[in-house]
């Protein structure tokens, strides 16, 4: 992926745009590659409802932004990543529509005419981060989780986080759980995401957002613990079976949401625990993401240059 407008002829890449399209806001900025650090960032409404085409030339805009920013402070970025909240494919095409309409669009070669991009779904983008930078740092097997305006999962091995054959692995959010009431027959079937992302929190509670649900929880407001508790015995018991399947040395939980600190991340990690196969005693760290709401933007620079980056790493 080499740009000579970027870097010229052999010149090491140090630098990369990181852009991380959310269901409310776009953030991008400058990434140190070998550190992770940010500079010249910027953000702006996702405004999602207005069609794909739109969201992507605001994406479009803040690249060459960025590119500005950069260039005028004597850096050379040599790649543009974009984390997508959708479901991307192994050669950067996203192929699902739920948050941000850009499925069958050519959104690499739109914002090839800039830089030289890749573009990754933001779960894994967020995960690439959080193993090489975050919380997941040094670790081998990790279950990297993200709870935010949606709730998603990816497995990194080595420092690689599972695409699987189509890019669609580890899909925990919007699959549906079913369940047979073993006296009437009826099947009730559920959707975690409705139930254990912000705006699942929110709707349920009748407030706006889910910060109001967290507030109420920890004043004690029981309606407001009981919830919080129906969101997580639901994500707990698919986090327990992921655990069970996939092994990991540990959990990290990312997004606004399963990152904080509080009843929601208390709970969740109970939940996950109880779920556990019983003779299962090992410690199984549930650990809160360390980049914050930085992780895709970082993540998103990361698989843009993952060549020059896995040549420097130490």
């Amino acid at each position: 992926m080499k740009d000579e407008r970027a870097t010229g002829p052999g010149e090491a890449r140090t630098c990369a745009l990181g852009i991380d399209v959310g269901g409310t806001k776009i953030a991008g900025a400058v990434v140190d590659l070998a550190t992770g650090a940010l500079s010249h960032r910027r953000q702006v409404p996702t405004g999602a409802a207005r069609g794909g085409e739109a969201v992507l030339a605001e994406v479009e805009a803040m690249a060459r932004a960025l590119l500005a920013d950069a260039e005028a402070a004597g850096l050379r970025p040599g790649a543009l990543g974009v984390g997508a909240p959708e479901l991307v494919d192994r050669e950067g095409r996203p192929f699902s529509g739920h948050r941000v309409a850009w499925s069958g669009m050519d959104v690499e070669g739109r914002l090839g005419a800039i830089l030289p991009t890749i573009v990754s779904a933001d779960v894994r983008a967020a995960a690439l981060a959080e193993a090489r930078f975050g919380a997941g740092r040094g670790l081998s097997h990790l279950l990297f989780v993200t709870v935010g305006t949606g709730v998603s999962a990816v497995l990194v091995q080595d420092g690689v986080p599972y695409a699987g054959s189509r890019g669609a692995a580890l899909v925990i959010g919007n699959g549906p759980t079913r369940h047979r009431c073993p006296s009437c027959g009826h099947v009730e079937s559920r959707i975690v995401e409705d139930l254990a992302s912000g705006p699942g929190l929110a709707a349920a509670f009748g407030v706006p957002r889910a910060e109001a649900v967290l507030a109420a929880a920890e004043a004690g407001d029981p309606r407001a613990r009981a919830v919080i508790a129906d969101a997580a015995f639901e994500l707990g018991r698919v986090l327990a079976l992921l655990a069970g399947a996939l092994d990991p040395e540990a959990i990290v939980l990312g997004g606004g949401l399963g990152s904080a600190p509080g009843p929601y991340h208390e709970a969740l990690v109970a939940e996950t625990r109880a779920g556990l196969w019983d003779s299962d005693d090992r410690p199984l760290p549930m650990l809160r993401a360390a980049l914050g709401p930085d992780a895709g933007i970082v993540g998103a620079a990361l698989a843009a240059a993952a060549a020059p980056i896995a040549a420097m790493a130490p």
